[in-house]
């Protein structure tokens, strides 16, 4: 049995390979469009709002109280990153339910793309918050003998990010496969129940893990601030 979507080959030519996790990752960026297309076509704020609209503001509400919890800025600057990654991570774990369907969550090419925009996004973030110097020198810090440790750091939390979310989702796809063949009926719909939930869990873990990193590369915003800056948009807490 392939329990690794890499491995199921749909499209070739030449060298170019179209495998099972392409497919499956473009069509859950598919229904992300086409749902929030349909969702935020007739946005009402007065009554009858639909229970889309109402879901979608459940789900922006609590994405920004996690934001605003982690960062102590204003939501608005990374909304659309994390609520990005938890709604994309969370839906390839839902649909986990659906008959020959793999999340390509399950795959370390998957998990490690995600993880390189994290990667990406901490000094976009930091250097557009503190300016590109100040942003540097905290890789310094407390002296310059921590400057190797530092840049260390960036790259293991990056490859701990990708390797957590994969070692989560595809130990249960296997484990899932293997009490599928010694018990074919009740047990694997525990099992499956169990992996939506564990699925939701690692979607949020990686979104507030992403904020932290963020949070963490802006740390010096406060005395920065004091030093040189008067004021720095996003400061206040709304």
């Amino acid at each position: 049995m392939l329990l690794n979507s890499d491995q199921i080959i749909l499209w070739q030519y030449g060298f170019i390979k179209i495998n099972a996790t392409l497919a499956f990752t473009w069509g859950v960026m598919a229904l992300l469009a086409i749902g929030s297309f349909l969702v935020t076509r007739r946005l009402s704020i007065e009554p009858p709002i639909s229970k889309a609209q109402n879901l979608l503001e459940v789900i922006v509400y609590h994405v920004n109280e996690q934001i605003r919890e982690v960062s102590q800025q204003k939501p608005a600057r990374y909304l659309p990153l994390i609520g990005s990654l938890f709604l994309f991570i969370f839906l390839s774990n839902l649909l986990a339910v659906v008959p020959g369907y793999i999340p390509p969550t399950g795959s370390l090419s998957t998990t490690t793309a995600l993880a390189l925009c994290v990667f990406v996004a901490v000094p976009v973030y930091g250097i557009s918050q503190l300016g590109l110097w100040n942003y540097l020198k905290q890789y310094c810090r407390p002296n310059l003998f921590m400057l190797p440790f530092n840049i260390v750091a960036e790259f293991s939390r990056t490859l701990a990010l990708a390797v957590r979310l994969y070692g989560n989702i595809m130990s249960g796809v296997v484990i899932g496969a293997i009490f599928l063949s010694f018990v074919p009926f009740f047990f694997p719909i525990l099992m499956q129940i169990l992996g939506l939930l564990t699925g939701t869990i690692q979607a949020y873990i990686f979104s507030v893990l992403t904020m932290v990193y963020i949070a963490s590369g802006i740390s010096s915003r406060d005395s920065i601030k004091k030093n040189n800056h008067p004021k720095i948009e996003g400061d206040t807490n709304e």
